[in-house]
């Protein structure tokens, strides 16, 4: 049995962005689907790792760790030799960089992006009303940040360089979603090297194979 377990549902965000750096690293784990609103209050092990219920555990031997980003620097540091040998680059001046635009992802393209997916995806699914300021404020928020990646993405293939790397891999999972919001959609598309950006990152087979695992129907636990 793979001695590397999440715990979570592969259509949470945070779950996502480590399961694609998984598949991407060619690491063999167990997915432990815990149904976030409710799975975890009949799963007593599940409280010792994750009291608070967050959305993400991860385990890797006696390593345990929650935070996403955190998670798959590990799983890049850890298996180097494994999979994709450049998602975590292979020198200090590219691991520089990509943690770089980790930090923007974390702190720039994260919170309008999740908003906007929240609000614009889930509220209506969830019988909620949108929060109409919110929106117009993170599609401002997004299309700010979109702009610096634009002329980033002019001089470069990806974010952090000519390669894929975990600069880009952290923006999947939202970016995936995004892509299914119109409103959000047409903003990519207006912007060249940002749409050229998505089409490649979102269409990875290692994404393909977490869009799969989302469709899955989720067992009752």
């Amino acid at each position: 049995m793979a001695s590397v377990k999440v715990f979570g549902s592969p259509t949470s965000t945070e779950v996502a962005r480590v399961l694609m750096c998984l598949f991407e690293k060619d690491v063999e784990f167990q997915l432990i689907r815990v149904d976030t609103y409710k799975g975890q209050k009949r799963m007593p092990d599940y409280l010792k790792l994750q009291p608070h219920g967050q959305a993400l555990t991860f385990e890797d031997g006696k390593l345990t760790l929650v935070d996403s980003r955190e998670i798959c620097r590990h799983i890049a540091g850890r298996n180097h030799e494994r999979g994709n040998k450049e998602l975590f680059g292979t020198c200090t001046l590219e691991r520089a960089a990509i943690e770089q635009w980790l930090q923007t992802e974390a702190h720039s393209f994260g919170p309008p992006s999740s908003e906007l997916v929240f609000n614009l995806a889930f509220a209506p699914l969830m019988g909620q009303e949108k929060d109409e300021k919110a929106v117009v404020a993170s599609e401002r928020k997004l299309g700010e940040v979109l702009d610096i990646y634009e002329r980033r993405l002019a001089e470069d293939e990806y974010l952090a360089g000519h390669k894929f790397t975990l600069a880009d891999l952290s923006h999947v999972p939202n970016a995936h979603r995004l892509g299914s919001i119109p409103a959000c959609r047409s903003l990519f598309a207006s912007m060249a090297n940002v749409n050229r950006w998505w089409k490649q990152i979102t269409n990875r087979p290692a994404w393909r194979k977490v869009v799969a695992m989302q469709q899955e129907p989720a067992p009752v636990i």
